[in-house]
């Protein structure tokens, strides 16, 4: 359906198609070495594979929960209350056993 002023038809010849607007990535194999012939790699000195790893990873506390556990507490809401309550329950029995009188 064309619009009165005759553009109607215009603009539908200049729409894409779907996929003309996805850009496809060479993949490694067919791109082969890109590396520069004038950078020497026998040069390079001091390359310390994972020297910043420690440091990098010193303020985290992510934790990888197994599968079947996953399922059970899907979320992090979950998890922190199942600790909360895990904690709380360990602070109980450890506080009763000092309580104690031998």
């Amino acid at each position: 359906m064309s619009v009165g002023n005759g553009l109607g038809s215009l603009a539908r010849a200049l729409q894409r198609g779907p996929s003309e607007d996805i850009m496809r990535k060479e993949s490694a194999a067919k791109r082969g070495d890109d590396l520069r012939k004038e950078y020497d790699l026998s040069k390079l000195e001091g390359g310390v594979r994972g020297k910043c790893y420690r440091r990098a990873t010193a303020g985290t506390n992510l934790v990888l929960i197994e599968p079947d556990l996953a399922k059970m507490f899907p979320d992090i809401e979950a998890v922190n209350r199942a600790l909360r309550v895990l904690a709380e329950a360990s602070q109980t029995a450890s506080a009763s056993k000092r309580r104690r009188p031998r």
